[in-house]
């Protein structure tokens, strides 16, 4: 399964009744225009390093995700710091949700998609472009 579709099934799920209507390509078109992409399917290197790049507490909730131990909350305040209103708002807009919701339901998908593409720290082989895993794994 791609990245892309996990990413959209993990965030319909995390929207429960909300999500009732939804296209779950409609949802992937939007996060693919969101989030980093290599070669049509999400980026997940150079989605955490989205987090190790802004420093402080998003790069040890992200080395938490990685890792096999409890993964630490990223709020979607967090989420709209990082990624920006605009996108957010437009990526809802897309979807058929509310800002609101669309923040909240990233901000649970996000930690759960890079905890689902890791293990020990490291990313798994496979989860991204060609040397990405190296490179992520020099921040940490």
């Amino acid at each position: 399964m791609s990245l892309l579709k996990m990413a959209g099934e993990i965030f319909m799920s995390q929207l429960g009744g909300q999500a009732e209507g939804l296209n779950l390509d409609a949802v992937m078109k939007g996060l693919q225009q969101l989030l980093p992409t290599e070669g049509g399917d999400i980026d997940i290197a150079a989605l955490v390093a989205k987090f190790t790049g802004s420093g402080g507490g998003l790069a040890a909730m992200a080395s938490s995700w990685l890792g096999d131990g409890g993964n630490q909350s990223f709020s979607a305040s967090d989420l709209l710091g990082l990624l920006g209103q605009d996108k957010v708002s437009q990526f809802a807009d897309q979807v058929g949700v509310d800002t609101d919701t669309a923040a909240s339901g990233l901000s649970d998908m996000i930690p759960q998609l890079i905890d689902k593409s890791s293990s020990g720290g490291d990313l798994l082989a496979g989860m991204t472009g060609d040397g990405a895993a190296s490179l992520l794994n020099k921040f940490f």
